[in-house]
């Protein structure tokens, strides 16, 4: 599932691929990611002739800006954007082509379609479509991650999951960023002391900066990501067999011995 570095390498797409350029024409082959009401030919409309503009990213949402509407673009499941010349032949999955005036598309390619592209005539619809989401995950202060724990006591996974608390964490990132902490995902967030959110907060910018660079959350051997789908993965840290569960509804693997379970 595309989680913030994976959306982050898609705004590096649309950075290199769009800004400066003008959209020439949009071919909606599959008008069942369009959103919030958006028709393919209000989407023809609202982008023809537009210049695209610098991109920018929000946790798991990519803002495309032109110099009229923007185009909210959030990929679910199995969601890409691809920079392709316009003369290649669409994938099976490419559901919207925007033609740019160089004969390069931008092409959004999603195979389950489980969320899609949303329309933003003015910049106040975009704060409106944005408005449940935290503090974007990779730039989050220190008081913003306290802000984010405290309230109503939960499981840290859950907590770290939560896109109204922190933007752009999936399962992926979370499970690692818990395991660098040393963290067990069941442990409550109010249970955490100042020097346990320290460490939180150490690892989700180390496991961040890291995965933004690849584009992905890397498979490292020496990282949790690198064990977590071996039969009987061991921790690479210490070699204790990895365990698997369910927390906040997702499957999580962390180390029984590094991560060990809270009292109680």
């Amino acid at each position: 599932m595309p989680e913030l570095s994976d959306v982050e390498a898609y705004r590096r797409v649309l950075a290199e691929c769009g800004p400066g350029h003008r959209v020439e024409r949009v071919e909606v082959r599959d008008a069942g990611v369009l959103r919030g009401g958006l028709t393919a030919g209000r989407l023809r409309d609202a982008l023809a002739g537009s210049r695209v503009t610098e991109p920018r990213r929000h946790g798991k949402w990519l803002i495309m800006h032109t110099e009229g509407p923007a185009l909210l673009l959030h990929f679910g499941m199995t969601g890409q954007l691809v920079c392709a010349r316009a003369a290649e032949a669409p994938a099976a999955h490419d559901r919207v082509l925007f033609t740019l005036d160089d004969d390069r598309q931008l092409r959004f390619r999603d195979q389950r379609k489980l969320r899609g592209i949303w329309l933003a005539p003015t910049p106040g619809d975009v704060d409106h479509l944005l408005a449940d989401q935290g503090p974007d995950a990779l730039g989050i202060s220190r008081a913003q991650l306290t802000d984010a724990l405290s309230g109503r006591p939960r499981q840290l996974k859950a907590a770290l999951l939560d896109q109204s608390a922190i933007a752009g964490l999936g399962n992926l990132l979370s499970d690692e960023i818990l395991w660098h902490a040393r963290l067990h995902p069941a442990r409550r967030t109010n249970q955490l002391s100042g020097e346990q959110r320290g460490r939180l907060g150490r690892s989700l910018h180390q496991v961040l900066r890291v995965s933004v660079r690849a584009g992905h959350v890397p498979a490292r051997r020496s990282w949790l990501t690198g064990h977590r789908d071996s039969e009987h993965g061991g921790c690479p840290r210490c070699g204790t067999e990895l365990a698997h569960g369910r927390y906040a509804g997702r499957g999580t693997v962390w180390c029984p011995h590094d991560q060990p379970a809270p009292a109680g």
